[in-house]
């Protein structure tokens, strides 16, 4: 093995030990098991992601394996980018790391002038990405929010990232004030025709970039989870071929948005095959790999965030 490759693996090591320290919070024993190394050279590995400037607050260095799922993603199904973070090896269902890498990729849209209206989806690991962006000042930019922003009780959803990213940027931000799931099409199609409605829908469907989350169906759901639509609705629809939802729309393994009773009232900007402008799904675990399949497959979203684990069963499923 030549110089620059032992550098090169030295480094990988490197930034993989400082994302389990300050990311994953594991400790030296931890990833010392993990990595099967001595304490010491964890210790030694986690100072050197310090020393070479590898670890800030975010992982700066791409290790290698993650690189490599990312560039195989992004040929596969054709992505503008795609970011593949470190999993950690015993929980196929972590989001870790995802909420700094959607915000990275937030910040570097923000960074070019011709990006400049952003709309964002809602669920945990979107507000987990609004929790991690860096304060700043973006009077000009509009933040637009895809899905509406009142629950079945009437309260105010907790997770709609588009407010807590405005706060975060001092941007200017255009709520959807409706319910996520209206009573019946009529209702929201008549929501869909008032005039502050309408505005929202012409600037999310121009938006810049958009980012949204991807969500699987059945019990585990964000939609059942959130009390949105029962469960015994979205295993039936699982029954019928469903497998995934975009800013709760629901579609197939091909995803083709489905003919259903939850798609006809869904108050949420309808779905169509992304632009040239970046549509960035950002999503992890064992239960969201189908979910995530269908949507590239369709082409909802052409840039991905997730993790090494869901990157790898995402391709086998496609193999």
């Amino acid at each position: 093995m030549s110089r620059k490759t032992l550098d090169q693996q030295r480094l990988d090591d490197a930034a993989r030990a400082g994302w389990l320290y300050y990311v994953a919070g594991a400790t030296q024993d931890d990833i010392a098991r993990q990595l099967n190394i001595s304490r010491q050279t964890a210790q030694r590995l986690v100072a050197l992601a310090i020393s070479e400037g590898l670890v800030k607050v975010r992982l700066e260095h791409p290790v290698a394996s993650c690189m490599e799922l990312a560039n195989a993603l992004k040929q596969r199904f054709g992505l503008q980018f795609c970011d593949v973070v470190p999993s950690v090896n015993e929980d196929p269902h972590s989001t870790l790391g995802l909420g700094q890498a959607g915000a990275s990729a937030i910040e570097r849209l923000l960074r070019d002038p011709d990006t400049r209206t952003i709309a964002f989806g809602t669920g945990r690991v979107l507000r987990a990405c609004a929790d991690e962006l860096n304060i700043q000042q973006c009077p000009n930019h509009k933040i637009i929010s895809l899905v509406g922003n009142i629950a079945n009780d009437g309260a105010a959803t907790r997770y709609d990232a588009a407010v807590y990213v405005a706060e975060k940027l001092e941007a200017q931000h255009y709520p959807m004030p409706l319910p996520v799931i209206a009573e019946s099409q009529t209702a929201r199609d008549a929501f869909h025709q008032l005039p502050h409605v309408s505005r929202i829908l012409d600037l999310a469907s121009a938006a810049d970039a958009t980012f949204v989350g991807i969500g699987n169906l059945g019990r585990t759901s964000p939609l059942a989870v959130d009390g949105f639509v029962d469960e015994q609705a979205l295993e039936e629809l699982e029954s019928r071929g469903g497998v995934g939802e975009v800013i709760s729309w629901v579609y197939n393994a091909e995803g083709a948005v489905m003919p259903c009773d939850i798609n006809s009232r869904v108050t949420s900007v309808p779905l169509k095959a992304a632009t040239e402008r970046p549509v960035v799904g950002i999503a992890a675990g064992q239960h969201k790999c189908a979910a995530i399949v269908g949507a590239l497959r369709s082409r909802l979203i052409n840039a991905l965030i997730t993790n090494e684990y869901t990157a790898r069963q995402v391709l086998n499923l496609c193999s």
